[in-house]
C-alpha cells in the first residue's frame, strides 16, 4: 500500500489527499502527481511555526513546516519519520493545507500559526475545518527528557507526558494528542476516534527515524485540489 487516506476527506469532490507509507519515494509521489496533473510542493522543513500561501509554484523549496493554498492543481506535501502529518480542508471555502508537526513545531505552535493563515489569507472559519492526522510515533514509544516536558510547560503549552516507572528525568510525550488539543481548542470538531492511528516506531510499514536513526527515510503526506 502507497498511502493511506481519511474517509472524510475521501468524501469531499475534488480533494485528492494521502499519507505516505514507507513504499512511496519522492519518485513514487511524483509519478502519482503526474497522473493527476498536479505539480507537488515539498518544504525546506525545519520544525518551525511558519507557514507559506503557495498561489504558484516556488522557485525553491520554501524554508517552513506548513503549507496552505486555494489554488487547484498545487499538491501541498511534508515529510514525516515519527512526526505528526497533518491535512486540514476547509470545503466550503476550497481551501487545502498540509502541516508538519514535530514535538519543536508543535511546541511553538505550528497547528495555530496554519489556522491563522488560512483565516487571514481565505476566511476559513476552524468549525468548517476538515482535520486529518497520519501515523506518528506512539506516546508508548516517544521518550524524552525534562528538557522536552519544561519548554513546554514555560510556554503554557497543554501536552501530555507520562512518567515512566523507574526512570526518573524521562517521559513519554503523545505527539498526537497534544496536536488534537490544539485543534479542539481552535474550534475544529474531530471525531472521537480520531486520535487512533498506526506507530510509525513500531510498524514497519512506516519510517521511524527513533527506530532507525540515521538509515531512516521520510514518509510523504499530501493534499490538493483538483481544477
Amino acid at each position: 500500500m502507497l498511502y493511506l487516506t481519511d474517509e472524510r476527506l475521501a468524501r469531499i469532490p475534488g480533494v485528492v489527499h494521502g499519507f505516505g507509507t514507507a513504499a512511496l519515494d519522492e519518485n513514487g509521489l511524483r509519478a502519482l502527481a503526474r497522473l493527476s496533473d498536479f505539480d507537488p510542493i515539498l518544504l525546506d522543513q525545519v520544525h518551525s511555526d511558519v507557514v507559506h500561501i503557495i498561489e504558484e509554484i516556488p522557485p525553491e523549496r520554501p524554508q517552513g513546516d506548513a503549507s496552505v493554498t486555494g489554488v487547484p492543481g498545487l499538491l501541498l506535501v511534508v515529510k514525516t519519520a515519527d512526526c505528526l502529518p497533518l491535512l486540514l480542508c476547509d470545503e466550503r471555502l476550497r481551501v487545502v493545507a498540509a502541516v508538519h508537526a514535530g514535538w519543536k513545531g508543535t511546541r511553538s505552535g505550528i497547528i495555530r500559526a496554519a489556522l491563522r493563515a488560512m483565516n487571514e489569507r481565505f476566511g476559513t472559519d476552524p468549525a468548517d475545518i476538515i482535520a486529518a492526522a497520519g501515523p506518528c510515533i506512539g506516546p508508548a514509544c516517544y521518550e524524552v527528557g525534562e528538557d522536552v516536558r519544561s519548554e513546554y510547560l514555560s510556554a503554557g503549552f497543554p501536552a501530555r507526558f507520562f512518567a515512566p516507572a523507574g526512570r526518573p528525568g524521562k517521559y513519554f510525550l503523545d505527539l498526537r494528542s497534544a496536536n488534537f488539543e490544539e485543534l479542539r481548542s481552535a474550534g475544529v470538531p474531530l471525531p472521537d476516534r480520531a486520535e487512533t492511528a498506526p506507530c510509525t516506531h513500531c510498524d514497519p510499514d512506516f519510517h521511524s527515524w527513533r527506530r532507525d536513526r540515521d538509515t531512516s527515510r521520510r514518509m510523504f503526506s499530501f493534499i490538493g485540489l483538483l481544477d
